[in-house]
């Protein structure tokens, strides 16, 4: 099945010996290992932007009998889809991350949170574990180490967007109803099972493999000094060459738009349904964790674009993927959406345009997880980089 039939750049993959980096790992300590991933300055290609080395670290410190190595393929953010490129075409080098990752921090068991839609990946997905089992690269003693037992199974979601967030995806694994746990305790320390457990984005343990290959050094060598290393960007909506591209971290985001085609563009969605609406003034920023942060994702909207459009359909996604857990993210999206079909009708005073721009700052501190606050930057992103879209629909009533 094709990821898109669109332009894709060549990848740094596509040049990694297999399993170079897991064989290098299997000579190295683990106090070793957490160094080198450290000190490449990886951080989470999932969004959040976590230092991976820091979260291997910690659940390394943690004595137990059990560890886990969970890697997040929920992936469920609208306008992204290099996960899945990653797992049809590279999936021995997310498993090979994940082992390195259990001999990190000393886990014995592996498990794939697979996004529900992508079930048609499956079988090839268990194909290529077993053929890695066979190879000794999983299961007993990989590789000739004697005290290395490692195995990884794979586990469906069930399209529950907010299974994204790594606390609520270890409730879904549980076999209970996704919902984010209160934080701390932090899955580092109690996670699955109430095990120490380490989650992380598919291409995170990835890029995590790679580095083990070629070193934190050649990491470092890309991107900025406060986000290092290269990023796959998911690039789609009003642009001649949609698709998967390569980019180091900290280029601008007007050489997106010119790498794929991309031309009288209204305004640019970094990060996705859940990012920032970005306008032309401000297409000089960078992407990067000191600038405009993403897990990936950038859809790019022209000249023709509504934009209060825009923001009704992210917020119809965001009620209808709400888990309804807390008050703010289960009131305060469908608030937010009547405010907008208001603002489209002529209806809405600038007096509770007001308010619903509180209610919208409330949600991103009250909120209980990450997904409910960052559920309406669309929205106050575009009430903010638009006014005239916006303003110019208010019926300028005080009420």
């Amino acid at each position: 099945m094709p990821i898109l039939d669109t332009k894709r750049t060549s990848l740094t993959f596509d040049k990694i010996e297999a399993n170079a980096g897991l064989k290098i790992a299997i000579k190295k300590n683990r106090p070793d290992i957490i160094a080198e991933i450290r000190e490449s300055g990886l951080k989470g290609r999932g969004g959040a932007g976590f230092p991976t080395g820091v979260k291997w670290n910690l659940a390394a410190a943690i004595k137990s009998d059990e560890k886990y190595v969970i890697a997040n393929a929920d992936e469920g953010e609208p306008g992204t889809f290099k996960d899945r490129l990653i797992l049809m075409n590279y999936p021995d080098l997310v498993f090979e991350g994940m082992t390195i990752g259990g001999l990190a921090i000393g886990a014995q068991y592996g498990i794939l949170y697979l996004r529900g839609e992508y079930s048609f990946m499956l079988d090839n997905l268990n194909y290529v574990l077993e053929r890695r089992r066979t190879h000794n690269l999983l299961g007993a003693k990989i590789l000739g180490k004697d005290d290395f037992n490692f195995d990884i199974v794979i586990r469906l979601g069930s399209g529950a967007y907010v299974c994204g967030e790594e606390t609520a995806l270890i409730e879904s694994l549980e076999g209970h109803r996704g919902e984010p746990r209160n934080r701390p305790p932090f899955p580092v320390d109690t996670g699955l099972k109430n095990k120490p457990s380490i989650v992380n984005n598919i291409e995170t343990l990835a890029w995590a493999a790679c580095i083990m290959s070629k070193s934190a050094t050649w990491f470092k060598s890309f991107g900025t000094e406060k986000t290092p290393g290269l990023k796959l960007f998911s690039i789609s909506g009003d642009c001649e060459n949609p698709g998967i591209y390569e980019f180091p971290m900290g280029i601008a985001v007007e050489y997106l738009l010119k790498e794929s085609g991309a031309v009288d563009v209204k305004a640019v969605q970094v990060g996705g349904a859940s990012g920032q609406c970005l306008p032309p003034h401000e297409f000089s920023r960078i992407i990067g964790y000191e600038d405009v942060s993403t897990g990936g994702a950038v859809i790019i909207f022209g000249k023709q674009r509504d934009m209060l459009d825009v923001a009704e359909n992210f917020l119809e996604f965001f009620v209808g993927e709400s888990c309804g857990q807390c008050t703010p993210c289960r009131e305060g999206n469908p608030k937010l959406l009547e405010g907008v079909k208001m603002l489209k009708e002529g209806r809405c005073s600038m007096g509770y345009l007001r308010e619903l721009i509180s209610l919208g700052q409330t949600m991103q501190i009250a909120a209980k997880c990450g997904l409910g606050q960052s559920s309406p930057n669309a929205f106050l992103s575009i009430v903010r980089n638009f006014p005239n879209e916006v303003m110019g629909r208010t019926n300028h009533k005080v009420r």
